[in-house]
């Protein structure tokens, strides 16, 4: 493994999802302009999320079903024309 590839400036930021203000910190190397004042009095630098595992359907049970019948359906009407164009032209 080769040696000195990893960055050695961890520091603590909190990272929070603006879609429902969930917020946690961690160690990271993120680059960030903002900050946020936390729970124990102290400013550390923020980090915005559209989306993290509070609001991720994966995660909340709310994952909308796939209608794979339409897809298949829609698939070989498509392939109908082209196969009538085929048969035509022979």
């Amino acid at each position: 493994m080769r040696k000195d590839i990893h960055p050695k400036e961890y520091r603590l930021v909190v990272f929070k999802d603006i879609s429902n203000d969930y917020a946690f910190m961690t160690r990271s190397t993120v680059a960030t302009k903002e900050t946020i004042k936390w729970e124990d009095g102290k400013e550390y630098p923020l980090v915005k999320l559209e989306i993290s595992n509070t609001s991720h359907p994966f995660y909340t049970g709310k994952i909308k079903l796939v209608d794979t019948a339409g897809r298949v359906d829609k698939f070989r009407q498509k392939y109908e024309k082209y196969q009538q164009l085929r048969n035509q032209s022979k």
